[in-house]
């Protein structure tokens, strides 16, 4: 044999949960963001100047998983490639489209010690919780959920 499989830890996982979708995709966003900067980094972005405007993607035949997806990778690409470093969004879902009216800040601004590199679809969700129904958390970090509400996860490629 020539190849081995090497272990990596080159995943972060995001769950979510909100009353409803966009809060959902809202935190998402928000958690992206959070877990590539450092400890301090949003204490000192209180001080920069914010911007705001409105950012739009396509919910593609209506697949609202395929949407966060695309509203995230929207956020990255923003933050990356236009230096707007999102920091705070409130999201409208209709007519396939996902709006966010936004806040964000200067890229350059921020201290990044993660680059997130893509969104996949590995273990992706985005599911509305029955009353009752419940979501298992993940110990230590992640609390249990209990319908009604939603329900995002998404893993991060780094």
């Amino acid at each position: 044999m020539s190849w081995w499989v090497l272990p990596t830890t080159a995943d972060v996982g995001l769950r979510t949960f909100s009353a409803d979708a966009a809060g959902a995709m809202a935190e998402a966003a928000l958690g992206l963001q959070a877990v590539q900067t450092s400890e301090g980094a949003l204490d000192g972005m209180a001080n920069l100047a914010v911007s705001t405007g409105e950012w739009e993607v396509e919910v593609p035949n209506g697949d609202m998983e395929r949407g966060l997806v695309r509203w995230l990778e929207e956020v990255l690409y923003r933050g990356h490639a236009e230096d707007q470093w999102l920091v705070d969004a409130s999201i409208s879902i209709e007519n396939g489209l996902i709006r966010a009216q936004v806040s964000w800040v200067d890229t350059r601004e921020v201290d990044l010690v993660i680059e997130v590199k893509a969104v996949t679809l590995h273990e992706l969700a985005l599911r509305e919780l029955a009353l009752g129904e419940l979501v298992i958390g993940v110990e230590p970090e992640i609390p249990s959920f209990e319908g009604p509400g939603w329900m995002a996860q998404v893993i991060l490629d780094i």
